[in-house]
């Protein structure tokens, strides 16, 4: 959540950013538009997380029970189920049918195995809807910053974005490295993708800018 929602705040705010300056409004618009829009779509990002986690969760927990009760109910339909699953494993038929029948010895044990190998679900459930929640939220509003910040403190708009472009870029890079614990792609082909990605993103809202500018202007 984290790694994604800050990835997704850099690369926004600062297209927001980059249509702003391509429309050549000035600097205080820089401002109120990117934190307005920070504010709007990291909450909106929390929010759709949090429903989103919530219904899976009890999605998952429906589910579970459904198997508790087959479980406990027709013991004999999901001991074959448990078998059939092992064989597509590679397992023999007599040996799946031993180890099914280990397996049904334990019911709880059983069940998270019927809801991981039969329905691909986790069989602990999802992380609180809440924290995820407030964990998207945080770190779209910390990283989407920081564009923002040079907007702060230099006034003139040739420095301040050229600032801005500076640290969005290496935030890109630092973000785009991280995923790499999540993908297993090398650190530094994660990282450079991630800032071609958002500086491409960034190229079309500038020209988008610019465009309107000159249709309007």
């Amino acid at each position: 959540d984290a790694v994604y929602a800050a990835n997704d705040g850099i690369i926004t705010t600062f297209a927001v950013i980059a249509g702003v300056v391509g429309a050549s409004l000035p600097p205080v618009t820089v401002v109120l538009l990117g934190i307005a829009y920070l504010l709007a779509d990291g909450f909106s990002m929390a929010t759709s997380n949090y429903l989103g986690t919530k219904s899976e969760r009890a999605y998952v927990r429906r589910e579970r029970k459904i198997e508790e009760w087959e479980v406990k109910n027709i013991p004999e339909e999901e001991i074959a189920e448990v078998s059939a699953i092992l064989r597509k494993k590679g397992y023999t038929d007599s040996e799946a049918e031993q180890f099914a029948r280990l397996i049904a010895k334990k019911p709880e044990f059983w069940v998270d195995f019927m809801v991981q190998e039969e329905l691909g679900l986790p069989k602990n459930g999802l992380v609180s809807p809440l924290r995820g929640s407030l964990t998207t939220f945080i770190a779209f509003v910390a990283a989407g910053a920081l564009p923002i910040m040079p907007y702060l403190f230099l006034w003139r708009q040739e420095a301040a974005f050229s600032l801005a472009a500076l640290a969005t870029g290496c935030a890109l890079f630092l973000v785009g490295s991280l995923r790499s614990n999540f993908t297993g792609r090398r650190w530094p082909v994660a990282g450079f993708e991630m800032f071609f990605v958002g500086g491409f993103a960034a190229v079309i809202a500038y020209g988008a800018g610019a465009l309107a500018r000159q249709m309007l202007g």
